[in-house]
């Protein structure tokens, strides 16, 4: 007679990253999301595509912008490097001495002539915004991810590895750690058995500190003001590997150490690897550029989803044509942990949400200045922020849909 076997639980490791708002590549999606944000609260209809590049002793700010509005970038930028703690001269870049150069053109008329939707409105031809009939600013594709395995409904590692970055920059600014300077990562590597999350297997810190820091001591500091802090106790048993500047000396670091630039941290921003990414970054961009609003409806989706139980894990693609309102395609991967087929869940969503990106911004309310403060620590599962598209709103509709099949 055959022996069954029994399925094994396999064992995976999953890594995850995150860098403080101080690494220089963070600082350029910061200015980038301040001038984004100067410019929609006085222009909420500005058309903002706006780059950042940091180095040593340079802040260059480029791109295009459509707006009625003035602003003052340098002065933008200046208060961003302020804020994030380049304050000493010794860090290498300082808020006030270092130059901004700033380039800036005017939006393509190509583009606007597709994402542009205005109509004659009903007293003497006044013009109005036709929501519904706006195109997407660009062809494109985004995912949105969603898994009940935390409470902010976004994966274990980066989770854990953005409050490590928060947290290291707490103790540097509130001088819980002496000697730290803005610069910083975390990387989180969590076991788990099959999909459950059973332990972190290594945690590693670098945190930029003045030269005359002890190693020894700054380690010490580290695990107990920080990753003690952060990381749960049930989770960090005896076996875990801590690592703490591991190249032993970390004093030359932010736009001096490394050049900056917006938009090269995009698997930082979203899920930390685990689900796709569709390539395009968010900061910098207004809300037609579907880059941005698509990746945070997707996320929307798929939150709601999850949240009303449809399943434990759920990725969600949505894809657009430059010009045109209706998005290309709409797909879903529930990971083999859903409670209805993944036709129906396609067919739920489109039942719930309008995913046009004229309609998006307008459910969303994305014409506002919020997009600095998620520009650090990720956009999604940022429970510290009232984001609109981490709301679990639409949880009500889509278990009556779900009750009717």
């Amino acid at each position: 007679m055959k022996k069954i076997v029994k399925p094994q639980t396999v064992k995976k490791l999953f890594t995850s990253e995150s860098v403080t708002e101080g690494h220089p590549d963070k600082m350029a999606d910061q200015i980038s999301d301040a001038v984004l944000d100067a410019i929609l609260k006085a222009d909420p209809r500005g058309r903002v595509a706006v780059e950042t590049l940091l180095t040593n002793g340079v802040c260059v700010v480029a791109g295009e912008v459509t707006t009625s509005t003035y602003v003052d970038i340098p002065k933008v930028a200046r208060a961003v490097i302020k804020d994030i703690g380049y304050t000493d001269a010794e860090y290498g870049f300082h808020w006030e001495t270092s130059g901004v150069m700033v380039a800036i053109k005017e939006q393509s008329s190509d583009i606007a002539m597709g994402v542009d939707s205005f109509v004659k409105g009903k007293q003497g031809g006044v013009v109005r915004e036709d929501l519904e009939k706006i195109g997407a600013g660009d062809q494109g594709l985004m995912f949105g991810l969603a898994t009940d395995e935390t409470k902010e409904l976004m994966p274990l590692p980066i989770v854990l590895a953005h409050k490590l970055t928060k947290r290291l920059a707490e103790v540097r600014k509130k001088n819980i750690i002496k000697g730290l300077r803005p610069d910083g990562k975390s990387q989180v590597t969590v076991e788990y058995n099959g999909d459950k999350a059973k332990r972190v297997h290594t945690v590693l810190i670098a945190a930029q500190h003045d030269p005359d820091v002890d190693s020894d001591k700054l380690k010490s500091e580290i695990i107990k003001h920080v990753i003690k802090k952060i990381i749960p106790a049930k989770l960090l048993d005896k076996h875990a590997r801590i690592l703490v500047n591991s190249t032993g000396r970390f004093v030359i670091g932010g736009p001096q150490g490394d050049t900056g630039l917006t938009g090269r941290k995009i698997i930082v921003d979203t899920y930390g690897g685990m689900g796709r990414h569709g390539g395009g970054c968010f900061s910098g961009k207004d809300p037609s550029k579907v880059d941005r609003s698509g990746s945070y409806m997707a996320r929307y989706v798929a939150k709601n989803l999850v949240a009303a139980g449809l399943a434990k894990k759920i990725e969600v693609q949505i894809a657009y044509a430059i010009g045109v309102p209706e998005p290309l395609s709409v797909r879903v991967d529930a990971f083999g942990t859903g409670r209805i087929s993944e036709d129906r869940i396609v067919e739920i969503i489109g039942q719930v949400f309008d995913l046009r990106p004229g309609m998006i911004i307008k459910n969303l309310n994305l014409r506002r200045p919020i997009y600095r403060a998620c520009a650090a620590y990720g956009h999604f599962g940022r429970n510290d922020l009232k984001l609109p598209w981490e709301k679990t709103d639409k949880v009500r509709e889509i278990k009556k849909l779900l009750k009717k099949k």
